[in-house]
Formats: C-alpha cells, structure tokens, sequence
C-alpha cells in the first residue's frame, strides 16, 4: 500500500512542477513581449497632438473640432459629434421658443 501512496504522491508533484514550469515560461514570455512593444516608437501626425478639442452641448462628448459638425446659431458656434446630436438641440431649441 505505501508503494502506490508514494507512486501517486511523486506523479501530483510531477504535474504540479510541471505547470508551474510552463505557467513561468508564458509569463516571462509575455513581459518579453510586453517589453518589446513598448520599444516601438509611436508615429503620432503633428496635427494629432496640437488638434482643438470641442465639446458636444447635448451628449457632452469632446471630439477633435476639425471632426466635429459645426452649427451657428445666434452668433454663436457649436459643435457636434454627430447629426442625431446636432438634430435633437434643433429640435428641442424650437421647442424652447415655441413654447416661450
């Protein structure tokens, strides 16, 4: 009886190395890999960096101005991340003074 207790105590410790073996070899992989991606440079345009940011009145979401739809209104420009923003504050501005 002790001789199958210490066959299958010696295959567990067997297996348990065996995955600690191959669960440190993919983590060291991957912080190789982590380390070689973040070597590469990064090619950003100039304009990329020094681009305008605007605000979206209805959503609230900032997008680059060369991007965003622009309406003026009143004097006043806005900006707008897309036409279904840009159609809900018309729609709702003429509530407004339909209502005022």
């Amino acid at each position: 009886m002790t001789f199958i207790v210490r066959m299958l105590r010696f295959v567990f410790w067997v297996v348990v190395v065996s995955w600690s073996v191959a669960l440190l070899r993919r983590l060291v992989q991957r912080m190789g890999q982590g380390a070689a991606q973040s070597q590469t440079p990064v090619d950003v345009p100039n304009d990329a960096v020094t681009r305008k940011l605007v605000r979206d009145p209805v959503c609230g979401m900032h997008i680059a101005e060369v991007l965003a739809l622009p309406l003026r209104q009143d004097g006043e420009l806005l900006h707008f991340c897309s036409t279904a923003c840009r159609d809900k504050y018309v729609s709702e501005t003429r509530k407004i003074a339909a209502n005022g």
